[in-house]
């Protein structure tokens, strides 16, 4: 008979960056029981226009549903809790954070119209508790948003530790360190397999600390003559903290600027996450306060078009605008697949005149992930049999396999999403793979990309559209001319001829090619004319529109 196995499948986050939805199963067969760790979304790229954010497909999970005994939120970050809104009400089971996650989903909701009620279950940093087979507990760890957690999780087969996004920072500023002291602990018990992040397994030596950039930016607002904006994610809350106090130490009134940052820092300052901070000023105070006493904080690091740094660039925000001379440091890293949207906006800042900071000039931002360092002393702390890299792209996930085995961990097992490991009995081994894919946020729909229409819109975006009524009496003849509707194709050729012309002789052209029994067939109608307007236009252009023909058939009286 077969016995409990204990697997791990990552349904998002392992290849990529973002999207994390990590599944851990314990048991045989059908009676498996599920911990979900994590339910987070991901930027869309430029190639998907439209869309809001991509999501993981959860079939498999929804699936098995009846044995999902929980969803564990590491922190409160979108690339790990930003579906949950999505998902939950389609999986109704308990769902664990601390108190900021918490916080922040129910600040989220009154935001979100239509959002469901989550029945949150609150545990505190260092709490056990148990669901199914499964017993958790939260470790508290560094990273750049209040009350990281890294999960490990106890099962008959053996302890799991699932580090979620983590970094060794002595003085981060606001919350608990890395408990190492914990982690040690844990070692000394035995821990089977280590889920780790591995965002900078690329990069040696130890990440800096939350306090060298404190430094360096009071320093640098401080210095500014004028107004100063720093933009950053709106989560990290030390971060903000340290702007804003370096602000009130120059003498300058902190402007808060973006729903997301005033919802985060509303949420901090219930949890005494403020303190020493003082008073905080809508945007409506911008405009009238001398330039030299502006310290703003706004959303938008990342490019995304509806944030407020992007809206001031392009000189379309209602109540804000800067002036040349005036300051935006860029206390963040651009997030792989954003690189264009960003620098976008600092062009457009720097055709205005705006001096910028990003952290190719100075220390205004450190990664909130381990370097190589800092993952060799979490593998001496905690000892695994087993090392799984997640949290990262391609690169990331072999290099952190890689530098694992000169380690001398004894078992690395690399995976990409949707790709099953059996963690117990040993050996450690990938033994299956399970339904993975894509869904978008578009809207207020979540879709499949097969019925989203972003195909189309991706055609529409590169060679426009054209639509064409007509309306045949059931002869086949023309009752009026065609009308014709075009939309983002050019107006003329190179020679000055309209294409609004070359449509309506590749209309003629096409019915008069047609015998008159085929004339008085819809079906074949329409597509004779389709393919001869996309190809008249093609063998001009060298595009192929989309194109529809509207065939309106008129009964003779």
């Amino acid at each position: 008979m077969a016995s409990d196995q204990l697997v791990f499948v990552p349904l998002g986050g392992v290849g990529e960056i973002g999207m994390n939805l990590a599944l851990y199963g314990f048991g045989k067969g059908r009676e498996r029981q599920w911990l979900a760790v994590d339910m987070g979304v991901s930027f869309a790229k430029d190639d998907l226009p439209g869309v809001d954010g991509v999501l993981p497909d959860i079939e498999f999970l929804l699936e098995r549903k009846r044995n999902l005994v929980g969803i564990a939120i590491t922190h409160a970050h979108e690339d790990h809790f930003g579906a949950l809104f999505d998902f939950w009400p389609q999986l109704e089971v308990p769902v664990f954070m601390t108190p900021f996650a918490a916080g922040l989903l129910a600040a989220k909701k009154e935001g979100e119209r239509g959002a469901p009620d989550i029945p949150v279950k609150v545990v505190q940093q260092g709490e056990r508790f148990s669901a199914g087979p499964f017993e958790l507990e939260y470790i508290p760890m560094s990273h750049s948003v209040p009350e990281p957690n890294a999960i490990a999780i106890r099962t008959p087969a053996g302890m799991l530790l699932h580090t979620g996004d983590w970094k060794l920072d002595p003085t981060p500023l606001i919350g608990r360190p890395t408990d190492g002291k914990r982690l040690k602990e844990l070692g000394d018990e035995g821990i089977l397999g280590l889920i780790c992040d591995s965002t900078n397994a690329v990069r040696d030596g130890v990440s800096p600390s939350e306090a060298d950039v404190a430094g360096v930016l009071q320093d640098i607002i401080a210095g500014s003559p004028n107004r100063v904006v720093v933009t950053t994610f709106a989560s990290n809350i030390a971060r903000l903290r340290t702007v804003a106090i370096a602000g009130q130490k120059a003498g300058r009134e902190v402007v808060v600027i973006g729903r997301a940052m005033h919802r985060a820092l509303g949420v901090a300052d219930e949890l005494g996450y403020l303190k020493g901070v003082g008073p905080i000023r809508d945007q409506d105070a911008f405009g009238y306060l001398p330039r030299d006493k502006v310290l703003a904080l706004m959303t938008g690091s990342q490019g995304e078009p509806r944030a407020a740094l992007a809206r001031i660039a392009n000189g379309d925000h209602r109540d804000i605008a800067l002036s040349s001379g005036d300051r935006v440091i860029f206390s963040s890293r651009t997030i792989p697949g954003n690189e264009r949207s960003v620098n976008t906006i600092i062009n457009a800042l720097v055709d205005q005149g705006i001096d910028l900071v990003t952290d190719n000039d100075a220390l205004v931002h450190v990664s909130g992930h381990p370097r190589r360092d800092e993952l060799r002393q979490l593998y001496a702390w905690t000892r695994p049999q087993i090392i799984i890299p997640v949290h990262g792209e391609a690169r990331h996930l072999r290099e952190h396999a890689k530098l694992a085995a000169a380690e001398n961990i004894p078992e690395v097992v690399e995976l990409r999403n949707g790709k099953m490991a059996r963690l117990s009995p040993s050996p450690a081994a990938i033994i299956s793979d399970v339904k993975v894919g894509r869904l978008y946020r578009d809207g207020n729909l979540v879709l499949h990309p097969d019925v989203s229409g972003v195909a189309d819109r991706r055609r529409l975006s590169f060679a426009g559209a054209v639509t064409i009524s007509l309306a045949m009496a059931t002869n086949g003849d023309l009752l009026d001319d065609p009308q014709i509707a075009m939309i983002g194709v050019p107006l003329a050729d190179g020679e000055g001829q309209s294409f609004q012309g070359l449509v309506e002789d590749a209309i003629d052209n096409a019915l008069d090619s047609l015998p008159r029994a085929r004339r008085r067939d819809p079906g074949t109608v329409r597509e004779a004319v389709r393919r001869a307007v996309r190809n008249g236009i093609a063998a001009v252009w060298g595009k192929k529109p989309v194109t529809a023909v509207l065939l309106s058939i008129i009964e003779d009286e």
